[in-house]
């Protein structure tokens, strides 16, 4: 997965009495808590570093930020939006990191694209699916078409 931003360590200090406070590039207050956080070469309030778009305090979550687009967010966020999984192997469209993926093989599918793709009929929980021909299919069509070719699987 190779993604176009910036990844950022976050360290939380000691905020030391004796030296003069630091202001937030949050909030552009002083910082006179206990304890500050250090990311993107600025200090911050442990509440002031969020992610800009579920608002997580990213000092709480983890000890990396993502920066990109002038946002800084958390991985969930990041790879939510700018993230690619690859290409649908049915319909060819990209797939979003996020979003929920089928997998045969090699091959990367979205949840409503996994279905056969002669007769279109989805799979449930524990149906069998073939790969032929990287085509994919259900129980029923992967039979008919080994009885077409000229051999029938053999029932046990």
């Amino acid at each position: 997965l190779l993604l176009s931003g910036c990844v950022s360590g976050i360290q939380m200090l000691s905020v030391q009495p004796d030296t003069k406070p630091k202001g937030c590039a949050g909030c552009n207050r002083k910082i006179k808590d206990r304890y500050l956080l250090k990311a993107l070469d600025k200090y911050w309030h442990e509440d002031c570093l969020k992610c800009a778009c579920c608002d997580c305090r990213l000092g709480e979550v983890g000890s990396t930020l993502y920066t990109k687009a002038n946002l800084i967010l958390c991985r969930r966020d990041y790879l939510r939006l700018f993230g690619v999984t690859g290409n649908c192997a049915a319909c060819s469209k990209l797939i979003p990191a996020f979003e929920m993926v089928m997998r045969a093989k090699d091959n990367v599918y979205h949840l409503d694209c996994f279905a056969c793709q002669l007769c279109n009929q989805r799979f449930c929980v524990g149906d069998k699916f073939f790969l032929k021909n990287n085509m994919i299919l259900c129980q029923t069509d992967y039979e008919e078409g080994l009885m077409k070719e000229g051999y029938a699987p053999q029932v046990r």
